[in-house]
């Protein structure tokens, strides 16, 4: 049994003698620091693919994550981290991360006292290496080269190029400090995008192939990622726009958008071919909860008036636990504000009171999105939701009316402006100041220039 000891600090990496391979009963160690200390990653590269940089890599690391350290191996393409065995389930350690391959052929991480957090399951199926492939997937085999793990099968929130997903197959990514995901989804007719919320989900972008046909599964290839049906055939494409070949899909953990990402060899970087969204406000999260996302890309709070000359100033104000429990509570209606979240529970033909009502009655509502068309398009819907977020500011007289649930006797006097007027114009302060500045700039810029001309005209 060979025996290696790394004990590092952020990085290190002995390129001379990392092999693509390693054998049965094998097993490396990593030293985790008796005290806690925030940002720490302790990483030790073990193996890689014989390639023109960027190459795969696979590593043993363990980081600092929420006052303990992490233990968990890594597969990367260049500096990218595109597969983590603690994706969805971290296994936290302390003093050692080990990684062994045992003699019957399962790969196991573990703690202190051989204590097991992570395994293959390939124990007795006659493993005999682990590989790192040219393509990024790392593998189990035996003798015969079969291969009896792999990690495009457990796909966390990167798919490479090459590797195919099937319908029913997600990508997950998880945000900091968020109690909500996003999910990369594939569908029998359609892949999507999803926010998801405890055991809610909404979608907030969806492609579908034309006529209605069925997807069995999705490749990523060089030139996009490819549609097949259940006979092989490519029904659909999403394309790159830039010819150089792409290298990976993937769901971004802050924003939630999906990118197609290629090598550029000028700036020695990843960079994006593909965007699913573009514009800021149609992200699901491109602002806090009871957060609005105006024209000019900027966050403005949905801030209540609770009493005279008092309003709250916390974005989170007004959240579901309040209101069960037989609180009372009326609907706040914010004109020119929309959602990007959709698949909400639905009903149609209903009127805007009526579906004001339905919010009302759900004590879990907070919020509802009216939506409503005339002549050929004549439709009445009321879409129900148990999250306020991805709300976006809109153009007025679309037929759009989004309804907040508040808590009753905000307005301490009516003879006042009302809180919808006054959170109305919360809504469009920023873009307003906006405005302001940049037309001041301008005025004081003419009125500089003007001076100076006057200035250069004056005899001598």
């Amino acid at each position: 049994m060979k025996l290696y000891f790394c004990s590092i600090l952020i990085l290190l990496v002995n390129h001379g003698s990392c092999d693509s391979t390693i054998h049965v009963g094998h097993r490396v160690s990593l030293t985790v620091p008796l005290d806690y200390s925030d940002g720490f990653i302790g990483r030790a590269f073990l193996m890689e693919t014989n390639q023109v940089e960027p190459n795969f890599r696979v590593a043993l690391s363990a980081e600092a994550i929420k006052g303990e350290y992490s233990c968990s191996l890594e597969v990367f393409l260049g500096d990218v981290k595109v597969w983590n065995s603690g994706h969805y389930s971290q296994f936290y350690t302390s003093d050692v991360c080990v990684l062994e391959l045992t003699e019957d052929g399962d790969l196991q991480l573990k703690g202190p006292r051989e204590r097991v957090g992570w395994r293959s399951g390939t124990s007795g199926q006659g493993v005999e290496r682990i590989q790192i492939l040219r393509s990024g997937n790392l593998v189990l085999v035996d003798v015969l080269n079969q291969i009896k793990w792999q990690s495009f099968n457990f796909p966390t929130d990167v798919m490479l190029w090459g590797q195919r997903l099937d319908v029913a197959t997600r990508l997950t990514s998880f945000p900091r400090n968020s109690t909500s995901f996003y999910t990369f989804e594939i569908q029998r007719n359609k892949i999507a995008l999803y926010l998801n919320s405890g055991k809610l989900k909404y979608f907030y972008w969806e492609f579908k192939p034309s006529k209605n046909r069925n997807i069995t599964f999705i490749e990523l290839g060089s030139k996009g990622l490819e549609l097949f049906n259940d006979k092989h055939k490519k029904i659909a494409q999403i394309a790159s726009w830039r010819i150089q070949p792409l290298r990976f899909l993937a769901l971004g953990n802050k924003t939630g958008n999906l990118g197609l990402y290629f090598y550029s060899p000028n700036t020695e970087k990843f960079e994006v071919s593909f965007q699913a969204l573009n514009s800021t406000c149609d992200l699901p999260l491109a602002c806090k909860p009871y957060g609005i996302c105006t024209f000019s890309d900027a966050c403005s709070c949905i801030r209540l008036l609770t009493k005279e000359n008092d309003l709250s100033s916390d974005c989170n104000e007004g959240s579901s636990g309040q209101f069960c429990g037989g609180a009372q509570v009326e609907m706040l209606e914010l004109n020119g504000v929309s959602s990007v979240l959709r698949d909400a529970p639905k009903r149609v033909n209903v009127s805007r009171t009526a579906c004001a009502s339905l919010c009302l009655d759900d004590c879990k509502c907070v919020a509802a999105l009216y939506s409503s068309g005339e002549g050929a398009t004549n439709f009445q819907e009321c879409s129900l939701y148990r999250l306020v977020a991805g709300i976006k500011q809109v153009e007025r007289g679309i037929g759009l009316s989004y309804m907040v649930k508040v808590p009753n006797g905000i307005r301490v006097n009516h003879s006042k402006p009302s809180v919808k007027k006054w959170v109305l114009i919360v809504v469009g302060v920023v873009d307003g100041l906006i405005i302001i500045l940049v037309l001041g700039g301008l005025a004081y810029y003419l009125i500089r220039k003007r001076k100076n001309l006057s200035g250069t005209d004056s005899p001598t």
